[in-house]
């Protein structure tokens, strides 16, 4: 993941579906932005764009909500998000037509293989890290979040424990590159509780949910004639989610995170006090290679970790 250099898409690509909360139809395109720019999200409808960021972020519950001050919102963005960040894209402008990122098979595979087909291209321009100075957690009566330094990328340590017995505990751990990603985590999907479904609908959530783009849990087990992907799909798509939301610190950590019983707005509550503790990290520079040009795929972000050069 420690690449020296910012990349961008070489080409453009379009997706639609529902989103999972709204039920709403939308069309997005991910295209190429310069360096810098970071991931920003165009709500066409509007003609207001909003960058994915700490300052954006307007909810967290069932979902990550971006929005300025006075913009639409763009909502369910944490799947795309991970996207970006487990394959190494800096930069990205993603246009979409409606007011949530559709859900398409719950995952974030469909995303992956529509960047892979266009593939990523290098910038002239250095990658900057939020490198990690020191531990910062956050804790509830059930649950913690914990962000501690860690100079060799990025690592996940992800565990979650539901009183299901389809689930129970699992863990997951990894240092994240764009093969891990692919591999681990990109396919697992959102899941939830056939008990709480009227609960959802009744609160305006869930409303384009489906057993083709959500794990559905009865007490009997997984409800989906498909059974899972991995036999710890759950933990594996709470590392996504993780990995998704961790971007939200706008540029590619340094740091290893562990989390139990986490969901989006322990992750962002992290990253939240991360970045109002300013002796808990700094911001550091890839020094430069030789100049040389790299056209493919998405892999060109797993290169040998750079020197840094000091803090900007």
């Amino acid at each position: 993941m420690n690449a020296v250099v910012q990349t961008t898409l070489a080409d453009s690509v379009a997706l639609s579906g529902v989103g999972v909360h709204s039920g709403k139809m939308a069309r997005l395109s991910i295209a190429p932005a310069d360096a810098d720019s970071g991931i920003v999200f165009h709500r066409s409808d509007s003609n207001q764009s909003v960058r994915a960021c700490r300052s954006a972020v307007r909810g967290s519950d069932l979902a990550t909500v971006l929005r300025d001050s006075s913009g639409p919102a763009v909502s369910t963005v944490e799947h795309l998000l991970a996207c970006f960040s487990g394959l190494g894209i800096d930069n990205a402008r993603v246009e979409i037509d409606g007011p949530e990122v559709p859900i398409l098979d719950g995952s974030a595979d469909e995303f992956v293989a529509a960047l892979d087909e266009v593939g990523v291209i290098e910038t002239g321009t250095p990658r900057r890290y939020l490198r990690v100075l020191k531990p910062v957690r956050v804790e509830t009566e059930t649950a913690f979040g914990e962000l501690s330094p860690y100079d060799v990328g990025f690592r996940l340590e992800v565990e979650i424990d539901f009183d299901h017995a389809a689930i129970g505990r699992q863990r997951y751990a990894a240092t994240l590159s764009p093969d891990v990603f692919r591999k681990d985590l990109a396919r697992a999907r959102t899941f939830g509780f056939f008990c709480d479904v009227e609960r959802l609908w009744q609160a305006g959530f869930a409303l384009g949910a489906s057993l083709d783009n959500t794990i559905c849990l009865g007490d009997d087990g997984v409800m989906n004639t498909t059974g899972l992907r991995y036999a710890d799909e759950f933990v594996r798509h709470k590392a996504l989610d993780a990995v998704g939301d961790l971007a939200l610190g706008g540029l590619p950590m340094m740091a290893r995170y562990r989390s139990y019983r986490g969901g989006h707005k322990l992750n962002f509550a992290v990253v939240d006090a991360l970045l109002s503790d300013r002796s808990a990290y700094e911001i550091v520079e890839a020094r430069l290679p030789a100049r040389r040009s790299v056209r493919g795929t998405a892999d060109v972000a797993a290169v040998a970790v750079p020197a840094y050069a000091p803090e900007l």
